[in-house]
């Protein structure tokens, strides 16, 4: 392009300058010619007895001093009185006179003696202005053509030093291309621009590209969707956006993120970042989320799985040395102490079962409270439903699903569990109440632990917090959290009391359809 583009002026420079060589030539043969022409020595030399011995001389000396190939001067017949030859003085006239001897001046091209010439004929006028003589001023081709190619050489120059200089600066700024695009011409920068597009918009993971000042460049729909992002997000700051204190300040760090997890009002989310780097720019850094709402539903119910198989291995234990106490008495002679050693123990726990069947309908809340007070009194806490439960199995909507009351209430059980075993004392208690008021769910769970400063209050449902030794953000102090995104999902309300320890109630409306 460079090349056609130079070689294009070039021809059109030499167009130009051919054309504007001739215009030149003919507009200073013109000028000589008039003034030539126009001076009296000449009408008044035409009218003596030897023009040619006056006309000769100035003739010359204007050729020289105007640059012109020659300057004839002749009778209105045509007969010349000078010309730069001698010998053609007092011969005919080579060319058209007849417009001049009209009393018009005209220029033309025409090949004469001294060969192709561009020439000017103008009449000479007396005091009567009558035609007494012609004037003929001309440049000859081969003079024009060399002034041309004069030119031409300029320019077949100028025209190398051009293409140098485009093919140099082309060449830079290929490279540069190359080195900024890794080596792909335009067809595979196409072909992966709809391969990046296609791939940020269709994988699962939310994606944010964030520049060095920590503004979003992009972000994917996963990741609109995850964070509840505004349509306009690109290149608004971290800081404006509408996000958890702890995920906008992960976001504007500098460091890496390597599975972080923060909590939305809606999700929980694992969060991994790292700088993007280009030699020694720094680019900005690129940012996943993954929603583990589900995951962190499922890790619940696993636990809580596991829990009761740990307690059911645990009975079998027990049940295993109370059976051997029985045998052991029946063996001594005391059956009578034996049926009362073994009834007692399973009074105990059918009264318990009984309690829970009859009052909670919803048999994954009761499977989770005969868990929870196995476990419960394991760690010699004893779990102790108040009369006021009752659920049946029509009062819970579909819109609220067992897995988030697992959510709720198994977080705040193992909470209360572990809060009572904290604070000691004689008797530790953890009292649960699951009923319906009106139309709200009430889950209520109070312990004899130590209770929540009114200071905490605040703080408790924020990821990490916790009162154990060690908590950390990615463990400990998390469940609470999880139950006050559930409650806000559900259009839910949490409030925390303090009797003999902490009292945590959570109602959720029955007729509230689930936020997304």
């Amino acid at each position: 392009m460079v090349t056609s583009v130079v070689a294009g002026g070039a021809v059109l420079a030499y167009l130009y300058a051919a054309a504007s060589t001739k215009d030149t030539a003919r507009r200073q043969v013109s000028a000589v010619a008039a003034g030539v022409a126009d001076a009296p020595t000449v009408a008044a030399a035409v009218e003596g007895p030897d023009p040619s011995r006056v006309l000769q001389p100035y003739a010359e000396q204007v050729r020289r001093d105007a640059g012109v190939a020659f300057v004839t001067i002749m009778s209105p017949t045509g007969i010349r009185y000078t010309h730069p030859d001698p010998r053609m003085i007092g011969r005919p006239f080579l060319g058209h006179i007849e417009r001049a001897r009209a009393g018009r001046a005209f220029t033309e091209t025409f090949t004469g003696t001294l060969g192709p010439s561009v020439r000017r004929v103008a009449p000479v006028f007396d005091r009567e202005h009558r035609v007494v003589a012609l004037v003929s001023t001309g440049i000859t081709v081969r003079i024009l053509d060399r002034r041309v190619r004069d030119q031409l050489l300029a320019l077949v120059l100028l025209a190398l030093l051009a293409l140098g200089v485009g093919g140099a600066g082309t060449y830079l700024v290929n490279a540069r291309l190359r080195r900024h695009t890794h080596g792909m011409d335009a067809t595979q920068l196409s072909r992966m621009y709809e391969y990046h597009h296609t791939i940020l918009h269709t994988v699962r993971e939310g994606l944010l590209l964030l520049d060095p000042r920590a503004r979003v460049a992009l972000a994917n729909g996963a990741a609109r969707e995850l964070l509840r992002l505004p349509e306009d997000v690109e290149g608004r700051g971290v800081a404006e956006l509408a996000l958890p204190e702890s995920l906008r300040d992960s976001l504007s760090s500098d460091g890496p993120c390597v599975d972080e997890i923060h909590l939305t009002r809606e999700h929980v989310v694992v969060v991994n970042k790292s700088a993007v780097t280009s030699g020694t720019r720094d680019l900005g850094s690129v940012v996943t989320l993954r929603d583990h709402t589900e995951l962190q539903a499922l890790s619940g119910e696993l636990d809580s799985v596991r829990g009761f198989a740990e307690s059911l291995r645990s009975q079998t234990h027990e049940a295993a040395n109370r059976l051997h106490t029985v045998v052991s008495l029946i063996e001594l002679g005391r059956p009578e102490e034996a049926i009362q050693f073994a009834t007692a123990e399973l009074e105990l726990t059918q009264r318990l079962t009984d309690q829970v069947v009859s009052a909670i309908a919803e048999p994954v809340l009761a499977a989770l409270l005969l868990g929870k007070a196995a476990q419960a009194n394991e760690r010699g806490v004893e779990l102790v439903v108040t009369p006021d439960t009752e659920i049946d199995d029509t009062a819970i909507p579909e819109t609220l699903g067992s897995r988030d009351l697992v959510t709720i209430l198994g977080n705040l059980l193992d909470n209360a569990v572990d809060a009572a075993v904290e604070a000691g004392g004689h008797s530790p208690r953890v009292f649960v109440t699951a009923r319906v008021s009106g139309a709200e769910l009430l889950l209520r769970v109070a312990d004899t632990g130590g209770g929540v400063g009114p200071d905490s209050v605040e703080e408790i449902f924020e990821r990490g917090w916790s009162t154990k030794e060690g908590a950390r953000p990615s463990g400990r102090g998390l469940g609470l959290a999880l139950v006050a995104q559930v409650a806000h999902r559900h259009g839910g309300r949490i409030v925390v009391g303090r009797e003999v320890g902490a009292v945590f109630t959570v109602a959720l409306p029955l007729a509230r359809e689930a936020t997304a």
